[in-house]
């Protein structure tokens, strides 16, 4: 039979090594574990007119680039599921969700934004009868709904042969159920889609 000195022998080297163990476990547990290092990519983009290069996590959204790196905060983050229209931007002359679509996919790309359709002392003629019309009520919304109004009206005019475009009296009228369905992505939490439409009637209709 064992001794009890033979059984207390045993059970404290039983318990240091537990110990010992535990204490290595804890050891491990405590260091702090280094996250992986995000992916990035060089982009450059020509924006409202000026070329802006830029370094990216690969994961960042046009519309993040423009508001967090370039201060462009004219374009809005709404639901961020390209479901309201709020961050609309102009590429390559066509309207696109900027919170759909990755930075890094519009190398060599021109982006028009809000910023770039006109000036305070030089408004965009959508953006004149936007005020004339009272086509905003909070103004959350409005930059992408004119941003998608020019693109919309450009649309238009490129369903249009060549040498009739070249007259601007030739130019067939968009309708106004037309302009509201080409307009049914950008969503105006105030409802103000009457005045929203007849802002767009007035440029699509202006003369000279």
């Amino acid at each position: 039979m064992m001794s009890e000195m033979e059984m207390s022998r045993r059970g404290v080297l039983a318990g240091s090594a537990a110990a010992a163990a535990l204490a290595a476990a804890r050891q491990v547990e405590a260091q702090p574990v280094k996250a992986a290092a995000p992916a990035t990519m060089p982009v450059s983009l020509t924006v409202n007119g000026k070329r802006r290069d830029l370094t990216l996590d690969t994961r960042t959204t046009l519309l993040d680039a423009l508001r967090e790196h370039l201060k462009l905060t004219g374009t809005k983050k709404g639901c961020d599921h390209g479901q309201c229209g709020a961050c609309t931007v102009i590429v390559n002359g066509e309207r696109i969700n900027s919170c759909l679509s990755l930075a890094v996919q519009h190398q060599g790309d021109e982006v028009k934004t809000i910023e770039g359709l006109g000036t305070p002392d030089k408004l965009h003629p959508m953006q004149a009868a936007f005020v004339r019309h009272d086509g905003y009520q909070c103004g959350y919304c409005t930059p992408g709904q004119i941003c998608s109004a020019v693109a919309v009206l450009d649309e238009i005019k490129r369903g249009v042969p060549s040498h009739v475009q070249a007259d601007l009296s030739a130019r067939p009228q968009p309708t106004n159920i037309e302009m509201r369905e080409r307009m049914s992505g950008n969503i105006c939490r105030c409802g103000a889609y009457s005045n929203i439409a007849e802002a767009m009637a007035e440029v699509a209709g202006a003369k000279g």
